[in-house]
């Protein structure tokens, strides 16, 4: 059996149809294998089909540019240029034409070049946003070997390609975003009083994650702190967000939109939780009137958790049981927002360590208690009355968040990954990242490309 395959372009009403042959393959006995359409003949068909229909579209443009629009008059041909269009079925080598201007009108430059003008990146918008997302969620050389095997690209995609692509989206998405602010709350008690009443709280819970770096100079060095959050309405209804505070020139404003995108007003109430961090205490100051900035009862809990461990290892049994006491003591007053009393029970187990012939076990004990004291103080006007909050179901840890370190950064960036990141080029990866986590990339592309779709439409019948 021969197969051939053609497409039909009815370029106007009235004019004969132009046929064309795309594909031609043969069918003998049938199996299994060769049953239907296999992935290279699909390939083939699409290819021509595209070839077919561009070239079509390039020739109706290019004719209707080679007239002025003002005069209707013929525009001269300088020289004729062909120029390489990338798409999702093949790199194409369009025909294209350099005009003289027409002397009916002044312009700058005495000649343009249409399709040039027309099509300024040589890659189409669903290759770009393909090669974006997928670059988003798996590493670069994946992402092109992916697109490499499902569709009809002519030419190979390397890595490097595909970040570059990536990297240039996020700076779109960057110079996109608006200005720096270090205060964003906006109007006043009265004019807050004359918005809509506002929805249920928002939950906002910040918390932060480490990457290798590629400046490593030492062993201590070779890591940089990537800050991640998650804002959650009260319907469940989230959105993630990370950053680069080094490199960041805009972390107030990025937060900022993230929570307006979720329809926070001025008169609407939003908990901020983080693990007490200055970068991040800072990060979230002045973007609401109504917000209150907690201290996460997880970071609380690990810490005197990790000093239990390391008390049950003291070699002397009164100070163990004492330490133990106390460090129980310190929680409980802590879980029911009593610093003061939390801050003498850590004063009075630093005195009975410092009583003893301090061995290792016991300065590595101490030494901890003693930032956790600063830890506590530092943020004692973050601590609320955890058991309270707990038993009115409102929020006291950011374990929301923990999930969220690793969707946003670990899978993409750390764990089985073994790359080392740039500051820069960490932080565009993340923005791209949380815009598809946050299923904002195609309405994204949307807006920037009129027309630009990526979900199926039901074809027209033929009739």
């Amino acid at each position: 059996m021969n197969v051939k395959v053609q497409i039909v372009i009815e370029a106007e009403p009235g004019e004969p149809p132009i046929t064309q042959e795309v594909a031609q393959f043969q069918r003998e006995t049938l199996q299994s294998a060769s049953l239907g359409l296999a992935l290279v003949e699909a390939k083939t068909i699409l290819q021509g089909v595209q070839q077919a229909l561009v070239e079509q579209q390039v020739s109706e443009y290019l004719t209707q540019q080679a007239v002025c629009n003002n005069c209707g008059g013929e525009r001269v041909c300088k020289e004729r240029r062909s120029i390489v269009y990338r798409t999702l079925f093949g790199k194409l080598n369009l025909q294209g034409v350099r005009l003289l201007h027409c002397p009916c009108q002044s312009h700058q430059t005495k000649s343009f070049s249409p399709l040039s003008d027309l099509l300024p990146q040589r890659s189409s918008p669903e290759l770009l946003y393909l090669e974006t997302k997928f670059a988003s969620l798996m590493s670069y050389g994946l992402s092109g070997k992916l697109l490499e095997e499902l569709l009809p690209i002519s030419t190979r995609l390397n890595a490097g390609s595909v970040r570059h692509n990536l990297y240039q989206v996020a700076q779109r998405l960057e110079a996109e975003l608006g200005e720096e602010q270090a205060v964003f709350i906006e109007g006043c008690p009265s004019a807050w009083a004359k918005l809509p009443r506002p929805d249920l709280p928002l939950t906002v819970g910040i918390d932060g994650g480490y990457v290798h770096s590629t400046e490593q100079t030492s062993k201590q060095d070779g890591w940089f702190e990537v800050i991640v959050g998650k804002s959650v309405t009260a319907t469940g209804n989230s959105k993630v967000f990370g950053l680069v505070h080094s490199a960041d020139l805009k972390p107030k404003r990025r937060v900022f939109e993230v929570m307006k995108s979720q329809g926070m007003q001025m008169n609407q109430q939003v908990t901020f939780l983080s693990d007490g961090g200055d970068t991040v205490r800072e990060l979230q100051l002045y973007l609401n009137p109504n917000a209150e900035h907690l201290l996460d009862w997880f970071h609380i809990t690990m810490r005197i958790t990790v000093m239990k461990q390391m008390a049950k290892g003291l070699e002397s049994e009164a100070l163990k049981v004492t330490a133990l006491k106390a460090l129980e003591h310190m929680k409980w007053n802590l879980w029911h927002g009593k610093v003061w009393r939390a801050l003498q029970w850590v004063d009075d187990l630093e005195m009975d360590l410092q009583a003893q012939d301090l061995n290792e076990k016991q300065r590595k004990v101490l030494k901890q208690l003693q930032e956790f004291r600063v830890y506590i103080s530092r943020n004692r006007s973050f601590i609320p009355n955890y058991g309270e909050r707990y038993r009115y179901g409102e929020a006291i840890s950011t374990a929301f968040v923990e999930s969220t370190v690793n969707q946003v950064v670990s899978k993409r960036m750390v764990k089985k990954q073994q790359m080392r990141w740039s500051k820069q080029g960490a932080h565009l990866l993340l923005q791209v990242r949380s815009k598809v986590l946050n299923e904002e990339l195609q309405s994204t592309f949307q807006q920037w490309y009129p027309g630009f779709q990526v979900e199926a439409v039901e074809p027209a019948l033929a009739t």
